[in-house]
């Protein structure tokens, strides 16, 4: 893939700028496995970038965004943090100058961008150390796909055992899978399945301030039996 010809709309992105108590919702359920040295799989414009590198644990942190209009953002966000380094390439063009390099590489919103995404967690496993950690987050249910999914360029939605099985044919061990914001399944049919709206940060605002504290809390003491996205823990076998 030729990473200087890719544009990202980069309208969810803004918006999600908004969602910092979903942000660290995510980061707490990962924080346990980022340590050292860690690869950002589609950074875009480095709002997630930041809450990596804020965490003691992490040494480093090497940004991977081909986007040639959201790239030079991420390069501009990070330019003062002295953790951050920043790559304009996919990791299928650059795999094999970081064999065995990262403690950890994530995909936060990014593996459903992906065409093979097979393919993709062979490169990321070719990247990292023995027993490095591979974690992902993904939009969740078939059923949930949009004329949004679509226009942002997702080629899918996950449901869990078939995430599970493709991460476990690639060569790793599953430490941990969740269903992730049960709460969001109803909002997101009724907004993007039924009426075809985009997210924008009104939305995202309201959600985030007003639902995702609750729903953290219930989620930390109750997993829930299905959600609107899935995590995924795996180490290197």
């Amino acid at each position: 893939m030729d990473s200087t010809g890719l544009l990202y709309p980069g309208r969810d992105l803004e918006a999600m700028s908004f969602a910092r108590n979903y942000h660290d919702w995510v980061l707490a359920e990962l924080s346990p496995w980022l340590n050292g040295h860690v690869a950002e799989i589609g950074a875009g414009v480095g709002h997630f970038s930041r809450f990596l590198t804020g965490l003691p644990a992490v040494t480093s942190l090497f940004a991977v965004e081909p986007s040639r209009n959201m790239y030079p953002l991420l390069r501009e966000n990070l330019a003062n943090d002295a953790k951050a380094r920043c790559c304009d390439a996919t990791l299928d063009e650059i795999f094999a100058r970081h064999r065995e390099e990262f403690d950890a590489i994530t995909y936060i919103n990014v593996l459903e961008h992906i065409e093979n995404d097979a393919e993709q967690l062979q490169f990321a496993r070719e990247t990292l150390k023995p027993a490095g950690r591979l974690l992902i987050f993904v939009p969740a249910l078939s059923w949930l796909y949009s004329e949004h999914d679509r226009q942002i360029g997702h080629y899918r939605r996950y449901h869990a055992k078939p995430l599970r099985d493709l991460v476990v044919r690639q060569g790793f061990e599953v430490l941990r899978l969740k269903w992730f914001d049960i709460a969001g399944i109803l909002p997101w049919y009724l907004a993007f399945v039924l009426l075809k709206r985009s997210v924008s940060s009104g939305n995202v605002f309201a959600y985030d301030k007003y639902v995702v504290p609750l729903m953290r809390r219930i989620e930390t003491r109750f997993a829930p039996p299905v959600g609107k996205n899935i995590l995924l823990v795996a180490q290197k076998a």
